[in-house]
């Protein structure tokens, strides 16, 4: 092939389309699969996609199957509606030769893999497997406990596959064999599903650096950076994706998509550089490659005009600016500038994500991803410190689901300087909680939901007893991690269940908090269910699911919600109250059978960590719990089903007089964007202990109206 490594050469004798191969674009270094003698046959020219005669391998990339989806341009990308596409078709050559990854350690698959999933589970002995979203297929037989071997690699011939061995516990203790499978083209062009999985797996990961980290931690002690450690070891590992520069969209990261880390947007593909603002790639321009940008973070380390929710004044980078943010030279036309510069003139798209401050901590920053924008002007101007800096004009391409104007507008909401639209209770719960949750109706005319008394805790009748009981911690302050004379963190298993800044590191079968009886402070970090709402709630009407619930704040991943809050109640009783015929929307059943399969603890081999080091995920409850809020309760009586939910249940338990009280907490499975609805799994009606107590087979199930890809059509 003309210009290509001369590992692809062909004797000119045979006989072949020229013209089918030279449409080919080659990687610069290939190296074909012979066969080995003596069984094989003599080495023969075939047509590049076959077929091929028998003990022939094709080689990357004729082994993968040709069609609009394996073979993705470098510039094709979607215009969102409305828009028009202004961009110059770019040449990226050097981009499209590229050699496939080497990940240490790890050699490529052999075994067909789905195109739709670039990870999957595969029991090597059946046909289950795992979305990339941690959902089981099939929920009965799903595995709760994952965790690596780097031991073990399968060995494979195709380029396309990456194969990691995994074990599989189950509740009962057997353990399986699963293969975890990155497709390698995914790698460079992600999905949603591939994207969601790399970034569940970093931050699982970062959340025990930051547990095994803090409890070394000496009072006087710095933080460290728990999240650069895990984006290092994942990028080592080849757990990343949309590795391919792109100019446009980037697969699976939707509009609106929140970061708490900028190594996140490293590792999905939509911003390359993990401190820089500028990202960009070199293109054909003529006769030489030009650099044009891709993406820039808008952060506020520079003079931006970012008030505008649909136009960006973005400034260069460079001129040394120091410790004060002040620009002590003149900006220079290179690198980023220069990228921007030609952006300009060639009208290319180009994402931008915008940086703001952290409601819960606000000397952090969250990054939205706000879409597309194309750069409109560029000039020269004086900066505030004097000196010269570069000036440009982004303006968002309309026809985009909004994003940073939802927190543009909340912002207003929070400072009164605007009403929210349908707007019924600024407060409906009364000054029961720290923050205020209104209650907005902007679909009809329906003034609330019906009557209840909002209670911000459970109401229980009668408590179970311990079968070990104790008298809690004897810290006199705050529990601290790492501190084995801590009876409360002896109960979790030696590991304090929560970062220090209130995460929740890993499900558990029973996380257990500091109670009444222990001297430890009230806002100790062990206490994490039990001090009230973290973020600013609202009770909205939704267009077909009555009300529901959703955050204007952003929600960290692992974040503590609420507690479910209501009237415990007796299982004969509710038991009784259904052969009536009584209907009780507001319940929460620990009995029901829920999807908990799903994949949030971290896997243990990313750490060589033995595999006893991963909680189990299975629940351990010590006695079944029934919760009413039909007549009391809290937000979390509004927070509706879905089969994809972004929300999960945790059994909490903690003492009092000898006495065991358990709660059930909501934590946010995944980074969850301001306005966007909470949702948790109802989980399904176990029929046969129904039947046993009833003598009546429930035919009670509900329509489900999540939406979602995975929905299953129904629940309760």
């Amino acid at each position: 092939m003309d210009g290509g490594s001369g590992h692809g050469f062909v004797p000119p004798s045979a006989s072949f389309d020229k013209s089918r191969v030279l449409d080919i674009k080659p990687l610069r270094s290939l190296v074909p699969v012979f066969p080995n003698p003596p069984q094989a046959p003599p080495f023969v020219c075939s047509p590049p996609f076959g077929p091929f005669p028998p003990g022939f391998t094709p080689f990357y990339p004729f082994s993968v199957a040709q069609g609009p989806e394996s073979s993705p341009e470098l510039n094709q990308h979607k215009t969102p509606t409305g828009a028009t596409n202004h961009e110059t078709p770019i040449s990226a050559s050097a981009n499209l030769f590229r050699t496939p990854p080497h990940f240490p350690g790890v050699v490529n698959g052999d075994a067909e893999t789905s195109r739709e999933y670039g990870v999957q589970f595969l029991n090597e002995n059946s046909n289950m497997g795992v979305k990339q979203d941690g959902f089981f297929d099939d929920p009965k037989r799903a595995a709760p406990h994952l965790r690596a071997s780097n031991s073990s690699r399968k060995k494979a011939k195709k380029s396309k596959d990456v194969d990691i061995s995994l074990t599989v516990d189950n509740e009962k203790g057997s353990s399986k064999n699963f293969v975890m499978r990155f497709d390698s083209l995914q790698l460079d062009d992600g999905n949603r599903e591939m994207v969601n999985y790399v970034l569940m797996t970093f931050d699982a990961l970062r959340r025990r650096l930051s547990q095994i980290e803090e409890a070394k931690e000496s009072p006087g002690g710095g933080i460290k950076r728990a999240d650069l450690k895990a984006a290092n070891i994942l990028m080592s590992k080849g757990v990343r994706t949309n590795m391919r520069k792109r100019i446009g969209v980037t697969p699976g990261v939707e509009v609106g998509d929140i970061f708490f880390f900028r190594m996140e947007m490293c590792l999905a593909g939509l911003h390359a550089q993990s401190m820089a603002g500028i990202d960009y790639m070199f293109v054909k321009g003529g006769l030489e490659e030009e650099p044009v940008a891709v993406s820039i973070v808008s952060s506020g380390g520079y003079d931006d005009d970012a008030d505008d929710a649909d136009v960006l004044i973005y400034s260069g980078q460079g001129g040394n600016v120091n410790r004060k943010d002040k620009q002590v030279a003149d900006q220079k036309l290179e690198r980023g500038n220069l990228a921007l510069d030609r952006s300009f003139h060639r009208a290319n798209e180009v994402r931008v994500i915008r940086g703001v401050k952290d409601v819960v901590n606000p000397l952090s920053k969250v990054y939205v991803y706000d879409g597309l924008y194309t750069i409109q002007e560029s000039w020269t101007e004086k900066g505030k410190s004097g000196c010269n800096m570069f000036k440009y004009k982004l303006v968002r391409i309309p026809g985009q689901p909004g994003a940073f104007a939802h927190w543009k507008s909340i912002q207003k909401w929070k400072e009164g300087f605007s009403s929210r639209i349908g707007l019924i209770l600024p407060d409906l719960t009364s000054g029961a909680e720290s923050i205020p949750v209104s209650l907005v109706n902007d679909v009809d005319d329906e003034k609330g939901p019906a009557h209840f008394t909002y209670f911000p805790t459970l109401r229980y009748s009668k408590s179970f007893n311990l079968k070990h009981p104790s008298f809690g911690c004897n810290c006199q302050n705050a529990c601290l991690p790492g501190d084995l004379n801590c009876s409360c963190i002896r109960k979790n298993g030696g590991d304090f269940p929560y970062t220090s800044n209130g995460i929740l590191v890993a499900r558990r079968p029973l996380v257990h908090e500091c109670g009444p009886t222990c001297p430890c402070i009230p806002n100790c970090k062990n206490r994490m269910s039990q001090t009230g709402l973290k973020v600013r709630l609202e009770v909205f009407k939704t267009n077909n699911r009555g009300w529901g619930l959703r955050s204007w704040d952003p929600i960290r991943t692992g974040t503590f919600i609420c507690e479910y809050a209501g009237e415990v109640l007796d299982k004969v009783k509710v038991y009784q109250e259904r052969d009536e015929g009584e209907s009780n929307e507001y319940l929460f059943d620990t009995t029901h059978v829920y999807d908990n399969a799903f994949k949030w603890n971290h896997e243990p081999g990313l750490l060589d960590e033995e595999p006893s080091a991963e909680p189990n995920e299975y629940y351990d409850i010590p006695s079944p719990l029934i919760i009413s809020a039909k007549y009391v309760g809290n937000v979390a009586r509004f927070m509706n089903h879905s089969c994809s939910p972004n929300v999960f249940w945790q059994p909490v338990l903690y003492e009092h007089n000898n006495e065991s009280f358990l709660h059930i907490a909501f934590f946010a499975i995944k980074h969850i964007p301001p306005m966007t609805e909470l949702t948790y799994d109802y989980g399904m009606l176990q029929s046969e202990n129904y039947e046993v107590q009833s003598n009546h087979t429930p035919n009670g199930k509900k329509k489900c109206l999540c939406g979602s890809s995975n929905c299953r059509g129904y629940y309760g």
